[in-house]
C-alpha cells in the first residue's frame, strides 16, 4: 500500500520532503532521515502507508493525556520509523527499524482502522508509538474518516512537525501530547535535532485551540538540573499556564543502559519547580 506523499516538492533531480522540520533533500533511490519517505523516480513515496506495526486499545491516560476525555479508551496505532535518533528511545525497536531498511507491519486500510476503533468501544484514535509526522498522509486519511464517524484524533509526537504538516492535519486533530525533551544542546547531542521547531509546534497547536499536554522524560545528568527544568516550565507557562506537564521517570534503554533510573528526589524537585509556574503537573513512571 505504498502511496505518493502529499507534503513534498521537486527540486531539480531531487525531492524536498516537507513533513517535518528536517525538510530533507532526498536523492533518487534514497530516503529521508526517517527511513520511510523515499524518492522513487522523483516521486516521494510513503513506504509505511497502510502498514501498522503496533495497534492496541489503551486507557487515554497512558498517552499520557489527563485532561482530555479522561476515563475513556483510545485506539493506538504506529508504524516503523522516526525522524529522531534519541539515545534513550523507549520504542527504539520500531522507531529505528526503518533506518536499517526494515519496513515492517500489518497491512491495513484507514477504513479498517476506524472500524476497529469503533468496535473496540474507543472514543478516539492516537497516532503514537513512533513519530506521526513521518506518516502524516496516513494520519490524515484515517483522521478524516474518524472525524466523520464522531471519533476524536490525538497526536503523540516529538513536536518536530513542519508548519506545512500542521496546516495539513490541524482540522482533524483534537489533542496532542508533545515531548519537550530539554534544551537545544540536549536535542543536538542526543536526538539529532533542534529545540526551536518543537517550541513552534507547541505554540501552533495551542494557538489553534487544540488540547495540548507536554511530556518531559527526566534523565539524570542530561536534562535534570534546576535551571533547565525551570526553563521548560517557564516556556510552557508562557504559552498557557493550564497546559498539563508530565514529568516522566527515566529507565535505562537503548544506548543509555549505563544511566541510572531517575531518583525520586529529582522527580519531586522538578514537580515543585513546575508547580511554581503551571497549574497541572504530574509525575509519570513512578
Amino acid at each position: 500500500m505504498k502511496k505518493e506523499c502529499k507534503l513534498y516538492k521537486q527540486e531539480k533531480d531531487k525531492v524536498r520532503c516537507l513533513a517535518c522540520a528536517h525538510k530533507c533533500l532526498i536523492n533518487k533511490g534514497e530516503t529521508g532521515i526517517c527511513g520511510v519517505r523515499k524518492n522513487i523516480e522523483n516521486e516521494l513515496i510513503l513506504l509505511v502507508y497502510g502498514k501498522v506495526v503496533s495497534m492496541a486499545v489503551d486507557p487515554i491516560e497512558k498517552k499520557p493525556l489527563y485532561k482530555f476525555l479522561p476515563g475513556t479508551d483510545i485506539f493506538s496505532i504506529g508504524t516503523v520509523g522516526c525522524n529522531f535518533r534519541c539515545d534513550f528511545c523507549q520504542n527504539y525497536d520500531i522507531s529505528q527499524a526503518s533506518k536499517a531498511g526494515f519496513i515492517l507491519g500489518e497491512e491495513i486500510k484507514p477504513e479498517e482502522i476506524v472500524k476497529k476503533a469503533i468496535s473496540s468501544g474507543c472514543n478516539s484514535i492516537a497516532y503514537t508509538y513512533n513519530e506521526p509526522a513521518i506518516f502524516i498522509e496516513f494520519v490524515y486519511d484515517i483522521a478524516k474518516l474518524a472525524k466523520e464517524k464522531g471519533l476524536r484524533n490525538v497526536l503523540v509526537t516529538n513536536g518536530y512537525m513542519s508548519e506545512e504538516a500542521f496546516e495539513y492535519v490541524k482540522e482533524y486533530i483534537d489533542a496532542v501530547n508533545i515531548d519537550l525533551k530539554g534544551n537545544d544542546l540536549f536535542y543536538q547531542k542526543l536526538c539529532g535535532a533542534k529545540l526551536n521547531p518543537v517550541l513552534d509546534t507547541i505554540r501552533r497547536f495551542s494557538k489553534a485551540g487544540k488540547h495540548v499536554e507536554v511530556t518531559t522524560l527526566l534523565i539524570p545528568e542530561e536534562n535534570d538540573d534546576d535551571k533547565e527544568i525551570e526553563d521548560i516550565a517557564k516556556f510552557i507557562a508562557s504559552v498557557d499556564k493550564n497546559i498539563v506537564w508530565h514529568i516522566s521517570r527515566f529507565f535505562p534503554r537503548y544506548k543509555m543502559l549505563d544511566k541510572d533510573i531517575t531518583g525520586k528526589k529529582s522527580l519531586k524537585k522538578a514537580y515543585e519547580i513546575g508547580r511554581k509556574y503551571l497549574n497541572h503537573v504530574y509525575l509519570g513512571n513512578v
